[in-house]
């Protein structure tokens, strides 16, 4: 279920996996997405994003209040990071340090502070998946000093946690979703969803029931503490402006985890 402030107001956070492009190349509709969401994840150079993207990103997102948290993945520019990559834990603990680092400097030369850190896709599942490599992910977080936002319900956000790091459960809501609650593989059927209407709808349930239909059919319950849009699925702005539309007619409250989650 969303976080609830006084009197059981229902608050969730929508964050947007952003500053994806990469010199000439295009990745996303962060200038559509971003006056939509309220926590961007900004691409640190080493699966997309570069110097130039991610100082055009942050400045971007400090123009729309929206928070900034880091998103790093494995150094894998041509696979765009979702391939998983075999590295020693204590090296990757050090890519993801050095990634962080790169856009906490170019955040505070916008006078912003990072809110967060979101590895980014592969390194993400295999961090669901893999304990060795999700300790990793929490030893570099927890170094950082730096909030975690992991997926709803992993053992890896319960590890996070347990550590001492301050912990936001993640659900998505324009991809399909396994019984046991781990993101449908890109590729296979059911992996995104795509129509407007689809994600709004499942955001609405995500946020007020804690609830969302596999690709099964069975029905699981899902913390979302933040909601998920990639800035690259087919439609993206479109699917966030229906999802805010939804949401703010059922009385959900859209706001960065700073402002409520993350406070203490």
């Amino acid at each position: 279920m969303s976080g609830a402030g006084g009197g059981g107001e229902r608050i969730v956070d929508l964050n947007v996996d952003a500053g994806e492009s990469f010199g000439a190349y295009r990745i996303g509709e962060d200038e559509g997405m971003l006056p939509l969401v309220t926590s961007a994840n900004v691409a640190c150079g080493l699966h997309g994003g570069d110097p130039v993207v991610m100082r055009r990103t942050v400045r971007l997102a400090a123009a729309n209040g929206v928070a900034v948290g880091a998103h790093p993945g494995y150094p894998d520019l041509q696979g765009f990071g979702r391939r998983a990559m075999a590295m020693p834990p204590a090296d990757l603990v050090q890519v993801l340090l050095y990634q962080i680092g790169a856009l906490s400097a170019i955040a505070a030369a916008e006078a912003m502070a990072l809110q967060h850190v979101k590895p980014h896709g592969a390194l993400y599942n295999t961090a669901v998946a893999d304990p060795e490599v999700g300790a990793a992910v929490i030893e570099a977080v927890g170094s950082a000093g730096l909030p975690l936002i992991a997926l709803s319900g992993s053992r890896w956000a319960a590890r996070a946690r347990a550590a001492g790091l301050r912990v936001a459960e993640e659900a998505y809501i324009d991809r399909g979703y396994l019984p046991d609650g781990t993101l449908v593989p890109r590729g296979r059927p059911g992996a995104l969803i795509t129509d407007p209407g689809e994600a709004a709808g499942r955001a609405r349930r995500l946020v007020t029931e804690g609830l969302v239909t596999a690709v099964s059919g069975e029905t699981i319950a899902v913390r979302a503490d933040t909601l998920c849009i990639h800035s690259d699925t087919p439609g993206a702005a479109a699917i966030a402006a229906q999802v805010r539309r939804v949401l703010l007619d059922a009385g959900v409250r859209i706001a960065p985890l700073r402002d409520w989650l993350f406070m203490s």
